[in-house]
């Protein structure tokens, strides 16, 4: 499995959920003999960096000639360290700095130096199917995720890794970074958001379920944002003339996640049902945010919503000024009727979008002026 992620040839910032594959990633691409690691989720680690940050100058400064490479693991836990970085690279012969991290929020919150322009931003996802090439496998993606562990587990072991991802890692994750108080709440939000994935937010009917204030969960949301695990789709909002929805969608980064989240591993994912067609859905959007960050192409991602309920799954506005409708239906052979009347309603809106219907079909053909595309095909065309 080769990374499509570019920039690992420059000072970076490297952002990614945990288990995406970050410090593989640069296991592989730096030198060992040359490299110096500093993993602040070591508990001797941290405590010793935390009480004094200047150490890392200290030493960094004073390395052996040998070393070229730095790399500071999961920088949220001391964005302090971050101003001792900065000192450094003013330095001559600066050490080559990749600094990773699972959550940009303590950063932000802390107003945390992010070295002036210094250091490149990338974003490490899970496994693209053009990642993983020949040894994608559609049904399991759906219903597992790709997460790299996860890929290279039996079916069973994946299951596991994946339970242990949600009610282990992602609760001490946020307790770890003080981000609530009230941690009971939040996990019942966050089996909650399981469920809540790939739909219209209403905050209101959320809060009601987990017993709490819609702004909070407003607030749980944006953690969840924050921290990497998942990302708000807002509803386009460039018409004057129409009505149109304004709560957003908020999609889990990972398939395997939302179901774990929705305790919904061990239902089978069979084609032809409610769940096999969400689980399609968030495959697509997932794939199209990680291929649009990989290709740094730029591209803005909305979903579309009528007053009268009219909807179009995914809208792509290109930065050239080009408008793509997406209708994604998981289907083999989806007819006019399942998808023309969100991108006719669409039309009304912006009437030079291109429209298309992205499926599970054989083959690639066209109803009307509505292109309907096998989603590999789709990918290849326009990623």
């Amino acid at each position: 499995m080769v990374r499509t992620l570019n920039g690992l040839h420059t000072r970076f910032f490297l952002f990614g959920p945990r288990q995406t594959g970050k410090t593989s990633l640069l296991r592989e691409n730096f030198p060992s003999e040359h490299t110096v690691s500093y993993n602040l989720l070591l508990s001797d680690e941290y405590m010793r960096l935390r009480a004094n940050p200047s150490l890392l100058r200290e030493e960094v400064l004073n390395r052996n000639q040998r070393t070229t490479h730095i790399v500071v693991d999961e920088i949220q836990r001391i964005p302090e360290l971050l101003h001792e970085i900065h000192n450094i690279l003013e330095n001559p012969n600066p050490p080559f700095f990749a600094i990773t991290g699972s959550s940009a929020r303590k950063l932000k919150r802390s107003h945390a130096n992010m070295l002036g322009g210094r250091a490149w931003t990338l974003k490490l996802h899970p496994l693209t199917h053009i990642e993983l090439d020949e040894c994608f496998n559609f049904q399991r993606a759906l219903a597992l995720g790709t997460l790299p562990k996860v890929c290279t587990s039996s079916d069973v072991d994946a299951a596991q890794l994946l339970r242990s991802y949600v009610e282990t890692y992602l609760k001490e994750e946020i307790e770890a970074e003080a981000l609530v108080r009230a941690t009971g709440t939040f996990i019942r939000f966050l089996f909650q958001a399981g469920h809540e994935s790939g739909n219209v937010l209403n905050f209101a009917t959320i809060a009601r379920d987990v017993a709490t204030s819609s702004v909070t969960v407003k607030q749980y949301f944006q953690i969840l944002e924050d921290t990497l695990i998942g990302r708000f789709l807002p509803a386009f909002a460039k018409s004057s003339r129409k009505r149109l929805a304004s709560h957003p969608k908020f999609y889990l980064f990972d398939n395997g996640v939302q179901r774990a989240l929705s305790k919904k591993l061990t239902v089978p994912l069979e084609p032809q049902t409610k769940d096999f067609g969400e689980a399609f859905e968030h495959f697509i959007i997932n794939e199209c945010w990680r291929l649009n960050d990989y290709k740094q192409l730029d591209r803005e991602f909305s979903f579309y919503r009528s007053e009268h309920g009219a909807e179009v799954d995914l809208i792509i506005e290109f930065p050239a000024g080009e408008t793509l409708a997406v209708e994604i239906k998981s289907s083999i052979n989806p007819v006019a009727a399942d998808f023309r009347s969100g991108l006719e309603s669409f039309r009304s809106v912006c009437p030079e979008t291109k429209r298309i219907c992205v499926c599970n079909a054989p083959h690639t053909r066209k109803i009307d002026d509505i292109s309907v595309l096998p989603w590999r095909e789709f990918f290849k065309e326009y990623f």
